[in-house]
């Protein structure tokens, strides 16, 4: 029998084992593998009609197709936020500590060992034993110290220094070690450490500019090509390093191509080895010919509102757009079942997640009701045009319509959206887009740290700092920091209740992150959870 593309999907987006999916896929017809890629991590599914993997060769070439355009910025780990470019530094980068893209494990990096307490506000790092730059310069405690203490600088601006907020101060405490002294005692160290890469503190004061376009980290990669002109970001072997996650390939090149099509065209031809955000529709056919996964996680669509302004000012008629929203359809529909409608900030599968105590489903007439009372008869909406949720954006659009709004609707890259939002409070009414800080860590303090506690989400986009319910969410995330096991998930779940209620902004859903790839050539990799592609521990026959 054959298998349609919705069937295949609601099979992907079911929690059911690989296995059994594989077995499904075998009876509609399609090929069963001899031999199967790794397990896909805890909350996906995985598919493969793949034939038996060739030798792996540390000399192979990885190739790959990425979705996500370069940013407005470069490389430079104190600032970059975009898809692309954090994935490259996964490979490029260090930290003393790192977060595993696929097992999300804790593993000391640039760090001989985990960090060391102490005591309960005194942390310690030795640096690992032989660690240079790929420019040959040696890692010393005073880049380390320079490395934190950039991001911490308010005239920076960094994004990272609000997941930081328990660091009083990084000090060299000898030519190998670096002592960190905290403002109170917090549980989460060696994950948080993660989140600032070390970098060359001499060649980032003598040209910040070229470092940010061709950054040099102690990393299993080097970038020789950084994809500005070419559209191909292009990596080397890094021979100089010697931790724990060597290169296992010569090289990568990762196609830069945000068309759905041709991404899809280019694994199907094997121009590419695999790729991320696969559309829905072509799941079914890939899967016949190569490894297909859908992995759940945290990655997400918000609605964000103009908090400082009217009409979003209103509290009522943040929660009446959020009522309006027809979720069914938006996930069954507009993402082809790869997506769950939230129930709270963190999906069902987190283990800080407990259903808030304000849950959204679609209320037409509640929603009518509101904006009759407040008087709202119009909005504008602004959406970035990402294309794995491009069917649902008119969903979006047309709910609101259905509950008696005029919609002024405007669609942007996502680089523009934020260029025309960022400190400008009149520039719109709701703004609609992805967001996946689970690239930094998967626990709810960071998640909720890097929308609501930084100045440029509060602040300069949805205008909601100084509130009454942003200092409750302050002082809420603060008791968290200095709790510990169950007091502080308690804690986050409190947080969890009042973004819900107030809204400034809150998922729409969480998504399953769908990728593609061949298992023939490629060994040993591991669909992410997560936005981007990691080759962290994986080989290449090519």
């Amino acid at each position: 029998m054959g298998l349609s593309r919705r069937s295949f999907v609601k099979l992907i987006g079911a929690t059911t084992a690989a296995a059994g999916i594989t077995a499904s896929l075998a009876a509609c017809g399609t090929t069963t593998p001899a031999e199967t890629s790794a397990p896909a991590p805890t909350g996906g599914t995985e598919s493969s009609a793949a034939g038996t993997p060739a030798a792996p060769s540390n000399d192979g070439a990885i190739t790959a197709g990425i979705s996500y355009e370069l940013g407005t910025n470069g490389y430079d780990p104190m600032t970059t936020t975009s898809a692309l470019t954090l994935a490259a530094n996964w490979h490029t980068m260090e930290g003393l500590t790192e977060i595993h893209p696929a097992t999300r494990e804790v593993y000391a990096a640039l760090g001989a060992d985990m960090p060391t307490m102490i005591d309960d506000k005194t942390w310690e790092v030795a640096l690992r034993d032989g660690a240079v730059f790929t420019n040959g310069d040696a890692v010393t405690p005073d880049d380390v110290v320079f490395s934190f203490q950039r991001v911490l600088d308010e005239a920076n601006q960094s994004l990272y220094a609000a997941f930081l907020p328990f660091l009083d101060s990084v000090a060299k405490k000898d030519d190998t070690t670096v002592t960190f002294t905290l403002k109170y005692p917090f549980s989460l160290v060696p994950e948080r450490l993660s989140v600032v890469k070390i970098v060359p503190k001499a060649a980032v004061e003598a040209d910040a500019k070229a470092f940010d376009l061709a950054p040099i980290g102690t990393g299993a990669y080097t970038m020789t090509d950084n994809g500005a002109a070419s559209q191909k970001v292009i990596f080397e072997r890094n021979d100089k390093y010697n931790g724990p996650h060597p290169a296992l390939a010569a090289s990568m090149t990762w196609q830069i191509l945000p068309d759905a099509s041709t991404r899809t065209n280019a694994i199907s031809s094997d121009t590419v080895q695999a790729i991320d955000s696969v559309p829905a529709s072509d799941l079914a056919t890939l899967s016949q010919s190569k490894s297909v996964a859908a992995q759940q996680g945290f990655g997400l669509v918000f609605a964000m509102f103009n908090c400082g302004s009217e009409p979003m000012s209103n509290v009522k008629n943040r929660q009446a757009v959020m009522y309006a929203l027809d979720y069914d359809q938006i996930c069954s529909v507009g993402m082809s079942d790869l997506a769950t409608p939230a129930t709270c900030f963190v999906q069902k599968e987190h283990p800080s997640y407990k259903e808030a105590a304000t849950v959204y489903t679609k209320d037409t007439e509640k929603a009518k009701a509101m904006f009759a009372e407040t008087g709202l008869t119009s909005v504008r909406l602004l959406a970035s045009d990402h294309d794995f949720f491009s069917a649902a954006r008119p969903i979006i659009k047309e709910s609101l319509e259905a509950a008696g709004l005029k919609v002024t609707y405007e669609e942007k890259k996502s680089s523009d959206v934020y260029a025309t939002i960022d400190g400008k409070p009149d520039a719109f009414d709701i703004v609609v887009a992805p967001g996946d800080p689970s690239v930094f860590g998967d626990d709810a303090d960071l998640l909720l740290r890097w929308w609501y506690a930084g100045d440029t989400w509060t602040d300069s986009r949805m205008h909601w700092k100084g509130s009454e319910s942003y200092m409750a969410v302050q002082d809420l995330l603060d008791k968290a920091g200095e709790a510990s096991g169950v007091d502080q998930v308690k804690l986050w779940q409190q947080v969890f209740d009042l973004v819900a209620e107030n809204v400034p902004l809150y998922p729409i859903f969480h998504r399953k992150t769908p990728t593609a790839f061949n298992p023939d050539t490629l060994q040993n990799f591991k669909p992410l959870a997560v936005t981007g592609l990691s080759f962290v521990d994986v080989s290449s026959s090519n």
